[in-house]
């Protein structure tokens, strides 16, 4: 895991705290939410104020998470926005702080100017034992305020103001008069610069958790399922499925159209798309093989699977049939959702579920490594652990050569999704009734 540091695919983008008055507010913020504090003078942070250098002193990698349920966050500044969240035990809980931090941005900077801003992404469950619990999980609520109660006191300020403003003989309360003052102190002219963040609760409908070996929750669909990427459980829901049952995960995935064919979607070189799942999935069976890839190039990969094509899996074959067809070299392919390489052929439509549906496929597709590592870091750190040295390597390479330097250009040409040229009117039936995930075969 150490190469994965030194070249920043891992802990990347992280914020640096070194300075005394920032490490001071973060200690106030910790105790204040934690009872802990931390000996440390300088360690990183990341969106939700998570430090792992500060969970290896504490030993406790949830100090900031207890029981995997309700988030807590240390904002020290605003541009902890763009920082990742690390050990995420929920898919939506990065975008909720992002989009927190994003509407809030003008209070957030003006409060951090002098003091730290903790909170919680609260809901209704505090345990998740029993799986079921995962279920009852409806809404998040974000609850925040400076380590010294800025905004409790601004908005007991704001009251007092319009009690002296209404009530009559205000002026001769010198009580009232007295707090404003005392209270003005700390929290500045609230009239004229009201200090006070947007109420935010955003609704869980589909999202990923790592509780139970990870398990995907799709309920605000047509037809709702859990995929179970762990042990069999049983959860109040009508289907529950398991990553091994393929045909039915196809089956689901379609029935609700959530995803598309590579080779069907708009502004995507689809045959450069899957001769680099081709790639990668060569990188694997070298790495079986144990081929040294040291220095390979794309050139060496694609020589080599040529060479030994007949040692190559089943994965490998159905995608270059693709390319084949896609290129106008081959007969259209039958893939059915039986065969290795159809989920490595797919990617999330165009929904508000796109991001959580391409990761459940790269579970589905392992091996194709830079998906991996863009929507499923959890499952690519567990599975680097045991890949040999050579594969190691080749990802490493590959992802700091061709992924790090234009990430959003990467994530755009294998994710993004150009508008149609042209809409269909509501309701029209279209042209070439629809057959499986696939379309009308050609």
């Amino acid at each position: 895991m150490k190469r994965l540091i030194q070249t920043g695919l891992m802990f990347g983008n992280l914020i640096r705290v070194d300075s005394p008055a920032l490490v001071e507010r973060y200690n106030r913020a910790l105790k204040h939410l934690t009872t802990h504090t931390t000996n440390l003078k300088e360690f990183h942070i990341d969106i939700s104020g998570f430090s792992p250098e500060i969970g290896a002193e504490l030993g406790d990698p949830l100090y900031l998470n207890p029981r995997g349920v309700n988030r807590m966050f240390i904002l020290l500044s605003t541009q902890q926005k763009t920082a990742p969240l690390l050990d995420a035990k929920f898919s939506t809980s990065r975008g909720i702080l992002r989009q927190f931090i994003e509407t809030n941005e003008a209070q957030l900077f003006a409060l951090t100017a002098k003091d730290a801003v903790g909170g919680e992404l609260v809901n209704s469950v505090h345990d998740v034992s029993d799986p079921a619990r995962l279920l009852d999980i409806r809404k998040i609520r974000i609850e925040a305020d400076t380590s010294s109660g800025t905004l409790r006191d601004a908005d007991k300020l704001a009251q007092m103001v319009d009690t002296f403003q209404t009530k009559d003989d205000a002026w001769y309360d010198d009580v009232l008069i007295a707090d404003m003052i005392t209270l003005a102190k700390r929290t500045g002219d609230v009239v004229r610069n009201p200090v006070r963040l947007s109420h935010m609760e955003f609704t869980q409908g589909n999202f990923w958790t790592a509780h139970f070996g990870g398990i995907y929750i799709f309920r605000d669909v047509p037809e709702p399922a859990a995929i179970l990427a762990g042990p069999p459980l049983v959860l109040p829901i009508d289907t529950v499925l398991r990553t091994e049952n393929r045909n039915r995960i196809a089956a689901f995935l379609d029935t609700n159209r959530l995803v598309e064919p590579i080779v069907q979607a708009r502004g995507v070189d689809a045959a450069a798309v899957l001769r680099q799942k081709m790639d990668f999935i060569t990188v694997d069976a070298a790495q079986d093989a144990e081929i040294d890839l040291s220095g390979a190039t794309r050139r060496d990969i694609r020589l080599l699977a040529r060479r030994h094509s007949g040692d190559l899996p089943a994965e490998w074959h159905g995608l270059n049939a693709l390319v084949a067809w896609a290129e106008g070299e081959g007969t259209w392919p039958h893939l059915t959702s039986e065969h290795p390489a159809y989920f490595y052929t797919l990617r999330g439509a165009d929904t508000p579920d796109r991001d959580l549906v391409n990761m459940l496929l790269a579970e589905l597709a392992p091996k194709d490594i830079r998906q991996l590592f863009i929507c499923h870091k959890d499952l690519f750190y567990r599975l680097y652990q045991d890949w040999g040295e050579t594969k190691k390597t080749y990802v490493i390479d590959f992802l700091t050569r061709e992924y790090q330097v234009d990430k959003a250009g990467a994530r755009h040409a294998l994710f993004g999704h150009d508008a149609p040229m042209q809409e269909e009117p509501q309701g029209a039936p279209a042209s070439v009734p629809r057959v499986g995930p696939w379309g009308p075969a050609r």
